[in-house]
C-alpha cells in the first residue's frame, strides 16, 4: 500500500487496524505505517529496505509497541541489518535478563495461553451474530453513511430475555465491570441492567417524569450508580449502541424497551420545539434556544441545575444581568426546570 492508492489504500489501512477482521492480517509499504497509524494488534514488523534515519527507524519500531490485549511481546525481522546502524545505548539501555517460566521452566514460556474471550457474548470462540452493513453499491457512496468506500460500523445481536434483542457494535476492547469489581461481558453488563432497571422505574411514561425533572433525574442516576451503573459505563454503553449523539435518556429507554430506538439530541429538540417554545416571551425563547445548543452539543448533563449559573454567566455575563433580562432568580430557575418536561415528551 502506498499513498498513491487512495481511498482503495486507505480502506486497506483500516481494515488492517480493525483487529475484529480476519483479512488483512498483512499489511505491506514502504512508508505509510512509519508514523501517525495507530495499529495496537501488530504482532511482527518485517524490514525489506535500508532505513537511513535513526528517527525513522524508531518511529517503524514503535508501530509495534502498541498495547492490546494478550499482546505480551512483538517480533522484529531485520533483512537489512539495520539494528547494526542504529545502536542507541541510551535508547536501547541494557539488555534484559531473561528468566526461565516459573511454571514450565522454558524460555521463551510455552504454557498453554489462556483464550482470549470476546466481551460481547463472554464466549470463546466468539458466538455473536454479526450483522452485516447493506452491501454497497457498485459505484459511488454507500446508500447508509454516505462514504465510498464504506464505513459502516458492524453491529451485532444480543439476547436479555426471551424476545427481547439489542443490537450493538462489535467492539472486542469495550469492557464492563460487575458489582465486584470483576470484567464482565457486554451481554451480560446489559443482562444485569436489564434486570435491575425495573426496580427503579416501573415503565417508560415513569422513566420521562423522572427525568424531566433535573432533580428526579439526579436521583436516579445516582441509583444507577450505586447499582453498579455509573456514568463512565453509561457512557460506553451509549457507544456501544451507537447512540453518542443521543440523550443517555434514549439508552435507558432503549435497553429497557429495545422496540424503542435511540434519536439524537438534535431530532428531540426539534420536536418540541413548537410546544416548547408556544408560550415563551421573546427574553425567555433567547435563553431557553442558548441552553438547548449547549444540551445537543455536550448532552443532558448540560440541564442539570448545577449548570444553571454557568449557563447565565456565559449568556448574559452576570447574574445580575440575567436577572434584568428573565427577572428574579426563582423566575429563571422555574423557567429552566419546566421547559425539560416538553423536551422527554413522548412523540
Amino acid at each position: 500500500m502506498t499513498a498513491n492508492d487512495g481511498a482503495i489504500g486507505e480502506q486497506f489501512l483500516r481494515d488492517f487496524q480493525d483487529n475484529e477482521k480476519l483479512i488483512p492480517t498483512i499489511l505491506t509499504t514502504s512508508r505509510k505505517l512509519s508514523t501517525g497509524v495507530d495499529a495496537r494488534n501488530i504482532r511482527n514488523i518485517v524490514l525489506l529496505r535500508t532505513v537511513s534515519s535513526m528517527v525513522e527507524f524508531k518511529q517503524i519500531i514503535g508501530r509495534g509497541t502498541r498495547l492490546f490485549d494478550g499482546k505480551e511481546s512483538f517480533t522484529i525481522y531485520d533483512y537489512v541489518d539495520a539494528y547494526h546502524h542504529f545502536l542507541d545505548p541510551e535508547w536501547d539501555g541494557d539488555p534484559i535478563e531473561e528468566t526461565p517460566c516459573e511454571v514450565c521452566g522454558e524460555i521463551p514460556c510455552i504454557c498453554a495461553k489462556t483464550p482470549e474471550i470476546c466481551n460481547i457474548c463472554g464466549k470463546y470462540p466468539c458466538v455473536c451474530v454479526i450483522i452485516d452493513p447493506p452491501p454497497p453499491p457498485p459505484y459511488g457512496p454507500c446508500d447508509v453513511c454516505g462514504e465510498d468506500p464504506c464505513i459502516c460500523k458492524k453491529m451485532v445481536k444480543i439476547e436479555l430475555a426471551p424476545g427481547k434483542e439489542l443490537e450493538i457494535q462489535h467492539m472486542m476492547s469495550t469492557s464492563f465491570w460487575g458489582p465486584d469489581g470483576k470484567p464482565i461481558s457486554a451481554q451480560e453488563f446489559l443482562r444485569n441492567m436489564f434486570g435491575e432497571l425495573p426496580k427503579l422505574f416501573k415503565d417508560e411514561d415513569e422513566l420521562r417524569i423522572l427525568w424531566s425533572n433535573p432533580a428526579t433525574r439526579k436521583v436516579l442516576l445516582d441509583k444507577l450508580d450505586d447499582a453498579g451503573f455509573g456514568r463512565e459505563q453509561l457512557n460506553s454503553l451509549q457507544t456501544l449502541i451507537n447512540a453518542e449523539q443521543s440523550d443517555l435518556f434514549d439508552v435507558l429507554e432503549y435497553v429497557f424497551n429495545s422496540d424503542v430506538k435511540p434519536i439524537t439530541r438534535t431530532a428531540r429538540v426539534m420536536r418540541a420545539e413548537s410546544a416548547m417554545f408556544e408560550s415563551l416571551g421573546e427574553n425567555e425563547f433567547e435563553f431557553i434556544e442558548f441552553v438547548l445548543s449547549k444540551y445537543v452539543e455536550a448532552g443532558v448533563d448540560e440541564l442539570g441545575e448545577e449548570k444553571l449559573p454557568v449557563l447565565l454567566k456565559n449568556k448574559y455575563d452576570s447574574l445580575e444581568d440575567a436577572k434584568r433580562v428573565l427577572g428574579e432568580v426563582a423566575n429563571i430557575r422555574s423557567l429552566f426546570i419546566n421547559f425539560q418536561q416538553y423536551l422527554y415528551q413522548s412523540a
